[in-house]
């Protein structure tokens, strides 16, 4: 989804003093913000470069940590348009036959006008961030199981 030379990758990373084996290296920095940028959810992030949530707002808050923070919040921003554009395409793509599209059309839209909450402000914890990132983990949720439905009786 993003090329190497993206700018939000244009970033400089957090160097460990003393690098262990386990340390969040700058090329698991820069898949961290990548997989952020991609999915809006933290854990996603993490869970994709083999971190804990906690090692990776640790790193954050280091000293020297600035950038890669920057970076951080700008990918989660880019995460959170991309939950609102796939909620607003669900809701518009879903409305003929299922009967919460409209009142989930009808929230987003709410939020797209004047009282359209700040990205930046939709961060772990909001309930608008918690109610869309529920949303979509349902749904890969409910393509797993047909998934595997299709794999047992196939």
């Amino acid at each position: 989804m993003f090329a190497e030379d993206d700018p939000l990758l244009d970033f400089a990373p957090y160097l460990h003093k003393q690098p262990r084996r386990n340390s969040i290296t700058p090329d698991l920095q820069r898949a961290f913000v990548l997989r952020l940028a991609e999915t809006g959810i933290v854990t996603s992030a993490a869970a994709h470069i083999g971190r804990s949530m906690e090692a990776l707002y640790k790193l954050r808050k280091q000293p020297g940590a600035k950038d890669f923070a920057r970076a951080w919040d700008e990918a989660l921003r880019w995460g959170v348009l991309r939950l609102e554009d796939c909620a607003l395409e669900r809701a518009l793509t879903d409305a003929a036959y299922n009967p919460h599209a409209n009142s989930m059309l009808c929230f987003i839209l709410r939020y797209r006008g004047q009282y359209r909450v700040d990205a930046r402000d939709l961060v772990p914890g909001h309930p608008i961030y918690e109610w869309i990132r529920e949303d979509v983990l349902e749904e890969e949720r409910e393509k797993r199981r047909a998934r595997s439905g299709r794999q047992k009786g196939g």
